[in-house]
């Protein structure tokens, strides 16, 4: 593995970062918060228009064919301007279907890198977590094909996308099938949650009829799927987490060199440079965590999974810290509508219990290691 980015990844990252400074201020991004529809139109387009949503997929599935690692350099950008939009979600499920790639998911996911069409993964049960093994939400057979009845939950941007690629069970069998969020049966309920840049919901299907041609894939096939779409969201939101980090990071350290007490900056007090010390730390082992999590599931390397779980354990935690140590030597202010830090730490907090918090993934990684 490289320790740095290539001359291309670099490029990549000063144009994602250009690209995403000039149209996403985050000015634009409290008009979204204060909108009824957090989805920006013109700003998926132009999204899309860059290639980032099928960044990391085949060109034959109308993607640019890079990897993983370009994947989490644009994502981190991402974070770091604390992007409106179903990023996430959507490559969730392109990278799903992509898994299962015929012919129908091929026009779709070419719809969806046109920015044309959006999706999201409905995975969590009700009472339930992360595990693909874990899904209850049963497809029940009908004279026409099947009936979906459930409740799922924290479903990424639910209301705003097209499509729902919902993971559920067919007989004994986990399966994935393809509902329009404009079905019938198909109710959206946005959950509470801190971060008013992206919206969870509640999704509950009573009585919605699938037929032949939404069936996904079945058995073994969804499986492998589902859980290597879900460890490159999970790189995502890594990714995000690290924007977000890196952020808070700077804005802090530019509020210390600036800021006066007593005739002093108050980055000249000993305690305020071990915090800041500490946000240095903490942000560029996120950052080799989440890269390499990037780089071997890429490769296929033998760790790739215990290394996605381990970045994602050790960015929720590091990023959580961050954002309180950003609170911390901002004082007063940090704790403002005003300033532009509560969006970011409210991205991070969000981020840590997507795919499972450090918790659940320390509990995948003790698993791996006993296997």
């Amino acid at each position: 593995m490289e320790f740095d980015l290539s001359k291309p990844q670099k490029l990549l990252r000063e144009a994602a970062q250009a690209t995403l400074s000039q149209n996403c201020p985050l000015t634009r991004v409290r008009e979204r918060m204060a909108s009824q529809d957090i989805h920006d139109q013109s700003l998926w387009q132009l999204i899309a228009d860059q290639g980032w949503v099928g960044l990391h997929l085949d060109e034959t599935l109308g993607g640019l064919g890079l990897g993983l690692v370009e994947l989490a350099v644009v994502a981190e950008e991402m974070g770091r301007a604390c992007l409106p939009c179903p990023f996430l979600a959507t490559t969730w499920a392109a990278t799903l279907l992509a898994q299962v790639a015929n012919s129908d998911s091929a026009s779709t996911l070419s719809a969806m890198a046109e920015g044309s069409q959006t999706a999201s993964v409905a995975l969590m049960d009700q009472d339930s977590d992360w595990d693909v093994e874990h899904v209850q939400t049963q497809l029940n057979p009908t004279s026409a094909g099947w009936q979906l009845s459930g409740h799922k939950t924290m479903v990424l941007d639910a209301a705003e996308v097209d499509t729902l690629l919902c993971v559920v069970r067919k007989e004994n069998e986990i399966a994935v099938v393809s509902v329009s969020t404009r079905a019938s049966g198909v109710k959206c309920t946005p959950t509470q949650v801190l971060d008013a840049t992206r919206k969870l919901y509640d999704v509950r299907f009573e009585g919605v009829a699938i037929a032949q041609k939404d069936m996904i894939a079945v058995g073994d096939q969804a499986i492998l799927a589902i859980e290597y779409s879900t460890r490159v969201a999970t790189i995502a939101a890594c990714a995000e987490m690290l924007g977000a980090m890196q952020w808070i990071r700077e804005t802090t350290l530019d509020y210390a060199k600036t800021r006066k007490q007593f005739d002093r900056t108050i980055g000249s007090y000993q305690a305020v440079q071990h915090q800041c010390a500490d946000m240095l730390l903490m942000t560029e082992s996120a950052r080799a965590a989440a890269y390499y999590a990037a780089w071997a599931l890429s490769v296929n390397a033998p760790d790739s999974n215990k290394s996605v779980a381990i970045a994602k354990a050790y960015c929720s935690d590091a990023g959580r810290e961050v954002a309180h140590r950003g609170v911390q030597v901002h004082g007063g202010i940090g704790f403002t509508w005003e300033h532009d830090l509560h969006l970011f730490l409210k991205r991070i907090k969000v981020c840590e219990f997507l795919f499972g918090d450090a918790s659940w993934q320390r509990e995948q990684i003790a698993k791996l290691i006993l296997m």
